[in-house]
């Protein structure tokens, strides 16, 4: 049998079909790396600010693809524009804002169609970020709550009437060195603390710092972590069980807990106050156990969990150290001032017991935090309102390029805040 073959009839538009497909076969990793011209990224009321952002492959310079940016900020204005990337020079966006606060600039890459690029992972090739003017002139949006101290001294008391209980139940370690166990502690409102308590195996008495991790928002089984020297006890945010199947999880109907406008209108009634009580209640257990060496003790967590850790930093002086990473629930009123919103509850009343920035007044510990200046689930804008109100030792970093899920792996430009503690108020 004779085979027959037919020419292939090559078009303009065909050929460049063919060259794109084998160019986007090549195509190495996608980002956008922004920095403003100054080191750090902060300017004065109507000074210009200068982004340049770079498209790369693989980290080199790279271009023909456009770039789509938007700029918004504090002050509510908006600006937009497009333009072609190219290798030689980066994009370059020139903005300013009049007061305090922070301008945030978003730039995508998108096709001929305008729709987003991805990159090698499957993830648009975006660069969120921004730059800041006088943060430190910036404050809270709506007063604290007048009986701020009175309510949480009442919410303590209630802790105090259920006796501090517990069962430990030893579960398989991923690390032979150290011992887990899933731990239910009894607490005020029906629902445990729950969680994993996990520490070197054989420790001995009062050998070992104690650490409340805490965790971001949704509803899910605590993790167990290990840390040398160190118990770590990671709590779930609702008292639920720990390492259940997916179908549990999903089946306990606390989908936007937290959200509900009627249940935030009272302090009393919001699912953050059961929240919080579990955190003191955590650190009781901490305290409690033979290992803990009487002087260590760290909270940490990163956005609800950072939260969290504010929380039982400031409502229990025994706490040592506050390490947070993009921290939920700041400067709650700060809406009523114009400032980009973010992901959170509408401001209700209730609210203003739990917003970290009252909680912040009163932490005594030294307290590092992690921000991004891409993080618009929590605004630098209030993350900054969180810092100028603690009076304690404290440092925070605000990162280029970083959101509230994405850390840039290598950071090019940060803001970096510093203070010593304040000195203490003088007794007349």
């Amino acid at each position: 049998m004779k085979m027959r073959f037919r020419p292939v009839k090559y078009t303009l538009s065909g050929i460049l079909a063919l060259l794109l497909a084998v160019s986007a076969s090549r195509a190495g990793e996608w980002t956008l790396a922004g920095t403003t011209e100054k080191e750090a990224a902060l300017y004065l009321p109507g000074e210009p600010m200068v982004f340049r952002v770079r498209l790369q492959e693989d980290g080199h310079p790279a271009g023909g693809i456009k770039l789509r940016w938007t700029r918004t900020g504090d002050d509510g204005k908006t600006e937009q524009g497009e333009a072609m990337a190219s290798a030689a020079e980066p994009l370059v966006i020139t903005t300013s804002t009049d007061k305090p606060g922070f301008v945030r600039i978003q730039v995508e890459a998108v096709d001929e169609a305008g729709k987003p690029v991805v990159g090698a992972k499957q993830i648009p090739v975006r660069f969120d970020g921004g730059a800041g003017v006088e943060p430190e002139k910036l404050v809270q949006g709506v007063p604290e709550p007048a009986d701020f101290d009175t309510f949480w001294k009442a919410q303590v008391e209630r802790l105090k009437e259920v006796p501090l209980k517990f069962t430990m139940t030893e579960v398989p370690s991923a690390d032979p060195a150290y011992v887990t166990y899933d731990v239910k502690i009894d607490c005020v409102g029906g629902k445990p603390v729950s969680g994993y308590l996990t520490k070197p195996r054989d420790a001995s008495a009062k050998s070992l710092r104690a650490n409340g991790a805490y965790m971001g928002y949704g509803i899910a089984s605590a993790k167990p972590y290990t840390a040398p020297g160190t118990m770590m006890l990671c709590i779930n945010a609702h008292g639920i069980e720990n390492g259940r199947e997916p179908e549990y999880y999903k089946g306990l109907g606390l989908e936007k807990y937290g959200f509900k406008n009627d249940e935030n209108a009272k302090p009393e009634t919001s699912y953050f106050n059961g929240m919080i009580l579990r955190v003191l209640r955590s650190l009781e257990f901490l305290k409690a156990q033979r290992e803990w060496n009487g002087k260590d003790l760290i909270v940490s967590g990163g956005s609800q969990g950072g939260f969290q850790a504010l929380s039982g930093a400031a409502l229990d002086k025994d706490v040592t150290k506050c390490m947070v990473n993009v921290p939920w629930m700041c400067d709650l009123g700060g809406v009523t001032a114009g400032r980009l919103r973010g992901w959170r509850p509408d401001y209700a009343d209730g609210l203003g017991y739990y917003d970290s920035v009252n909680m912040a007044k009163r932490i005594a510990c030294p307290v590092t935090i992690t921000a991004g200046l891409g993080d618009y689930v929590c605004p630098p804008s209030g993350v900054a309102v969180l810092y100028n109100n603690l009076k304690s030792a404290k440092q925070l970093d605000l990162v280029q390029g970083m959101t509230h899920q994405y850390s840039p792996p290598k950071p090019q430009q940060k803001i970096v805040l510093k203070a010593e503690a304040a000195p203490a108020a003088v007794q007349r």
